[in-house]
């Protein structure tokens, strides 16, 4: 059983700051990579940022140069470093993690139970 629960969510105002933190847990073998995906009112779920166990980083236009993510491999963490928000930010971001559970699985992508981030005046 893998667990991933998410942190940080909340009300901001356009141009301010927040961090998400996700911590995961249960039966994980191996990580291949950790990320955050957010889904707005209407709107498709889209992939905010990824992080490779490698380091290495992919950015959704929108956010590049915005967002920051970084995780700890040893904790099985991930954050995102959320600066100059804007309205079009507001959805409900989730964590992912690529990973495998156990040396016989597959790679399967595990959900947080998302966390609402909303950016209003």
């Amino acid at each position: 059983q893998v667990q991933l629960v998410e942190s940080g969510g909340g009300l901001v105002q356009p141009g301010g700051s927040l961090t998400l933190s996700c911590a995961a847990s249960g039966s994980i073998f191996n990580v291949n990579a950790m990320g955050w995906y957010r889904q707005a009112p209407e709107k498709q779920r889209e992939l905010v940022a990824r992080i490779t166990s490698g380091g290495s980083t992919k950015y959704a236009d929108a956010v590049k140069g915005r967002f920051t993510i970084s995780r700890d491999p040893a904790k099985n963490t991930v954050d995102l470093q959320m600066n100059s928000l804007e309205p079009e930010d507001t959805a409900v971001y989730y964590c992912n993690a690529e990973m495998w559970t156990s040396y016989h699985s597959g790679m399967s992508h595990y959900w947080g139970q998302g966390t609402q981030v909303t950016v209003s005046s």
